[in-house]
């Protein structure tokens, strides 16, 4: 059904141009839908970021729905078949940047928590939504910050359900209940600069660095575990020389990452590396950024309630998953909320002629009003 509240909701939030960190009012149009309904909200704004925390209810456990409502850069306007920032729904499917990620999620929270509240005005426990414009940019001032200030609020969600797209083939066959850490890193061995016809009097970094950049590459980090593939060791990218043939350069740059599972920490990593690099006896100077450890939602009530839910509206029986980048999850998982991400397909998240299926959109409303009944009522 191409003409239900969830899609004309989805196609308004989709209009909204709100490139990261920019809201460009859809927090404004979910708010006013939230308060209407009886949500009480504070809006949580740090430096140029918008974030929103909504709650109904007085007491008992809290299920929050989460998500973001800024998008990632267009990229060459002339690709798009229809304008980014003009939804246009085309057999069946939504075209416009964030239909996928997340602003369809986005519009099925909110009209699956006014059917609930509609239909259980007095409800026992709480439910939420936490949103923020700074999931797809550097992640400051968005979830971490709206976390910090739970904390100190004593607020703490029971259950939390992440509408990043997580379906593969069919609406609602794979759910993530976790994800790998992520660090990075920007290297730099510095040899001694010099002419090539006389190398003994200079030090060539490239010789240097790859004995140990080989090591570091053959590294077996660990072997995983059943929820979590083997940590993951990729170059990203190694600059170094003046650009002229007869110049031995002087230092050289490696970035790369690691993605890792729960059978290692970051501190223990970055301790492996500088052991490699101290073997190889090599002049290093390290830039570390953590972008986010690993989380865990380990078969629970809500992993249960999340697939029978899925099971009784698309008949599919769910996988679970850790695969793909980090999300926001990353910063809820730590306050001891059982976490995981459900929402559509995404083939086409971050792509040219973004887009998501009307129906599945309508699906995930009523899966969404399932969990939040059968957890809350």
């Amino acid at each position: 059904m191409i003409n239900s509240p969830t899609v004309a909701l989805a196609m308004d939030l989709v209009s909204r141009p709100s490139v990261t960190p920019f809201d460009a009012g859809c927090q404004d149009l979910m708010i006013d839908r939230l308060e209407s309904c009886g949500f009480k909200v504070e809006r949580l704004k740090f430096d140029d970021v918008d974030n929103f925390w909504a709650i109904h209810g007085s007491d008992g456990p809290i299920f929050c729905f989460a998500g973001h409502t800024d998008v990632v850069p267009t990229g060459p306007l002339d690709q798009w078949t229809n304008p980014p920032f003009f939804p246009e729904i085309k057999d069946g499917l939504l075209f416009g940047r964030g239909a996928a990620d997340m602003k369809g999620s986005l519009a099925a929270m909110v009209v699956a928590a006014e059917q609930f509240v509609t239909e259980y005005p007095d409800h026992p426990g709480r439910l939420a939504f936490l949103i923020t414009s700074d999931e797809e940019g550097v992640a400051i001032n968005g979830t971490a910050r709206v976390v910090e200030w739970l904390q100190e609020q004593q607020i703490k969600p029971q259950w939390c359900l992440v509408g990043e797209p997580s379906s593969s083939e069919e609406c609602g066959d794979t759910i993530k209940n976790g994800r790998r850490g992520s660090l990075g890193c920007c290297m730099t061995i510095t040899g001694l600069q010099g002419h090539v016809a006389y190398p003994h009097l200079a030090s060539n970094p490239i010789h240097l660095a790859t004995p140990a950049i080989n090591e570091l590459i053959a590294e077996v980090w660990d072997e995983g575990n059943q929820y979590f593939p083997p940590t993951s060791f990729q170059i990203s990218n190694i600059a170094s020389g003046t650009g002229a043939t007869n110049v031995i350069p002087g230092d050289i740059q490696i970035m790369f990452n690691i993605r890792f599972s729960t059978e290692v920490t970051d501190s223990q990593l970055r301790q492996r590396v500088e052991d490699i690099l101290d073997k190889h006896g090599l002049n290093y100077n390290m830039e570390w950024r953590l972008s986010g450890r690993p989380f865990l939602t380990k078969t629970g009530l809500l992993v249960d309630v999340a697939t029978e839910c899925i099971q009784l509206v698309t008949g599919l029986k769910t996988i679970l998953s850790t695969a793909g980048g980090t999300s926001d999850g990353r910063f809820i998982a730590p306050m001891g909320s059982e976490v995981l991400e459900l929402g559509p397909l995404n083939k086409s998240i971050h792509r040219v002629d973004e887009h998501v299926s009307a129906d599945d959109l309508n699906k995930l409303t009523e899966i969404y009003q399932k969990i939040v009944s059968q957890l809350l009522c």
